[in-house]
């Protein structure tokens, strides 16, 4: 079963946490709201509840999201669906959203070591693996989870970034191809501190070597704008209602 997740032809836009504005992030609320304007592409992060269930959350606590000083890990995914985000939402679980939107293609960050198990249970449950992008900061979290996934395709981990970074600076594609390690994308802010690393140099290089380049986070019609005419392929934005008729209006 071959990927269709670069499928159809960039730019991509990727609703980061789903479309929050009149919805709690990363639940099946924003994850519709996101369907709803068009969304093809929906980005979501995965933790482990106390029971082994893969849970969609950024944070490794409630608190931010629920004001409960309590870890994800701590509680069953029973416990999790009860928790009130607002708007009638819980926390879902990853099989839940990859179930209730099967058309959609999912960008899945792995938070933690522990997610990694239950992730690829999801996944191979709910056989979504050919819509299914990996991606983690840890290059060996997001390889650990590719063996077990051989469908799915991943997106390049931090130090592996900063690697290709300096292949590209060096002009180097043997150095580059290494440093993405089987990964098809990467996935990187346009700067990381004061170390620039979108640069045309880094795109020409990642298009050398047949990978795509996905920018997060950008939310200013400006930037997608700069961004899209410097040859990025994927925008990761909280403001995919922008995003989506910017590139329709430009196509």
């Amino acid at each position: 079963m071959a990927s269709a997740y670069f499928e159809p032809r960039a730019p991509r836009v990727l609703a980061h946490r789903g479309l929050a504005l009149d919805a709690p992030e990363n639940t099946l609320l924003a994850f519709a709201r996101a369907v709803a304007v068009g969304a093809r592409y929906l980005e979501t992060d995965v933790h482990a509840s106390h029971d082994g269930v893969a849970v969609v959350s950024h944070d490794p606590s409630l608190d931010r999201v629920a004001g409960r000083d309590v870890a994800v890990g701590q509680l069953t995914m029973a416990e999790l669906r009860r928790i009130d985000l607002g708007h009638a939402q819980g926390f879902a679980s990853l099989e839940e959203a990859l179930d209730a939107f099967p058309e959609s293609r999912f960008n899945i960050d792995l938070k933690e070591d522990a997610a990694v198990g239950p992730t690829v249970d999801a996944i191979t449950r709910t056989r979504a693996a050919s819509r299914v992008l990996l991606t983690s900061f840890s290059d060996r979290r997001r390889r650990r989870a590719a063996a077990q996934l051989p469908d799915v395709v991943t997106s390049v981990g931090g130090a592996g970034v900063l690697r290709f970074r300096l292949a590209a600076w060096l002009g180097s594609r043997s150095a580059a191809i290494r440093a993405l390690r089987g990964a098809r994308a990467l996935q990187v802010p346009e700067r990381a501190g004061l170390v620039r690393l979108v640069s045309p140099r880094f795109i020409e290089t990642a298009h050398r070597v047949g990978v795509e380049v996905h920018v997060w986070t950008v939310n200013e019609p400006a930037d997608m704008t700069r961004l899209l005419d410097l040859g990025v392929d994927g925008l990761v934005t909280d403001r995919v209602d922008l995003a989506l008729p910017l590139i329709s209006a430009r196509s």
